[in-house]
C-alpha cells in the first residue's frame, strides 16, 4: 500500500516505515553485491531467470 493511500495516520506513518526499511535493505544488498540492483522490467526479467533458467519471453511460448 502507498503512503497516500492508507487512511489514517498510523497507516501513513507504518507505510513510510515500510518504504525506509526496503530501501535500507536495497542498499546493503547492493553494497554486498557490488553493484546496483535491477530495477523495473530488467528486474522483472532477472526474477524469472534465476527462478528456473528461463527467461518469461521462454516461458509464453510453451
Amino acid at each position: 500500500m502507498g503512503i497516500e493511500q492508507a487512511k489514517t495516520e498510523k497507516g501513513r506513518e507504518s507505510a513510510r516505515g515500510l518504504r525506509k526499511s526496503a530501501a535500507k535493505e536495497e542498499k546493503k544488498v547492493e553494497a554486498q553485491k557490488g553493484s546496483d540492483l535491477a530495477k523495473g522490467a530488467d528486474r522483472f526479467e532477472e526474477r524469472s531467470i534465476s527462478s528456473d533458467g528461463k527467461s518469461a519471453r521462454d516461458k509464453q511460448r510453451l
